[in-house]
């Protein structure tokens, strides 16, 4: 049994007003006797009601100098009249009514409680189905950019394949020459150790040139695999190779993963 779910159910209220059944009684001290925190939920709602009945329960004090003028004039011949007691059952109705009100608004007050509780649930469920949505479009905007790239008539396609360091490594390509962008899908390259970045090379191959483009970062996390670099240099082959976090200035040709040259047609 879910111990706070039932506390907040508002029986222990009802059971403490007597407005439950035998059956449902029985229960209750079940429970009471299994469940230490049912008990003390219960003796906290009585102490709490004692509290209210002895604020809102009728006073009466009693008038002894009447009691004593009516003694003093009396005969002894005579019997004392006594009246009849009137109980002021307003004021008992009163402080019965103000036990239930109590009783209602601590059962109203845990039923807010765990509806505010479900509403935050939802609300949350909301803001996270809202940003999944929007990776969602961002995701569908960026592969129709790079479809538009991959189909436009001016794109070169180089394929990179694997050197000696990585023969199954392979990438490859996409070069848009007119504005000056490259696409590089790197969904063929291992993953690059902690501390290590793959880093793409423009290479002139007479002399041998190699240009930094750009690094292939955030690659772990990146399950398309497809980055987006720009290159303004006249370049004759790519090559990818792994160096150090941050990048170098020339090229390790001995972490060389894959190579491929700009076909001249």
């Amino acid at each position: 049994m879910n111990v706070e779910e039932y506390i907040e159910s508002g029986i222990l209220e009802l059971y403490v007003a007597g407005q439950l059944s035998e059956d449902e009684n029985l229960k209750v001290v079940k429970h009471a006797s299994l469940y230490p925190d049912v008990q003390k939920e219960i003796e906290a709602i009585e102490a709490s009601i004692l509290v209210l009945s002895k604020t809102a329960a009728p006073k009466v004090p009693l008038d002894f100098a009447k009691v004593y003028d009516k003694i003093k004039n009396l005969n002894t011949s005579k019997v004392v009249p006594l009246k009849e007691s009137k109980t002021n059952w307003t004021s008992y109705m009163g402080w019965a009514a103000s036990i239930l009100l109590i009783i209602g608004g601590v059962y109203l007050f845990n039923q807010n409680e765990k509806l505010q509780s479900q509403i935050e649930v939802v609300e949350n469920e909301r803001i996270n189905l809202e940003e999944q949505i929007n990776e969602a479009k961002i995701s569908l905007t960026k592969s129709e950019e790079l479809l538009a790239t991959i189909r436009d008539k001016n794109i070169t396609v180089i394929p990179l394949g694997g050197q000696e360091v990585s023969p199954t490594s392979y990438a490859k390509v996409y070069w848009n020459k007119k504005e000056e962008k490259l696409y590089i899908d790197a969904q063929g390259l291992p993953e690059p150790p902690d501390g290590m970045v793959y880093q793409v090379w423009s290479l002139k191959l007479n002399p041998l040139t190699p240009t930094s483009v750009g690094l292939l970062e955030d690659f772990i996390e990146d399950d398309n695999r497809i980055f987006n670099l720009t290159n303004a240099n006249t370049s004759e082959a790519f090559g990818i190779t792994l160096e150090p976090s941050g990048g170098s200035k020339f090229p390790n040709l001995e972490q060389l993963y894959t190579l491929g040259v700009v076909s001249s047609s």
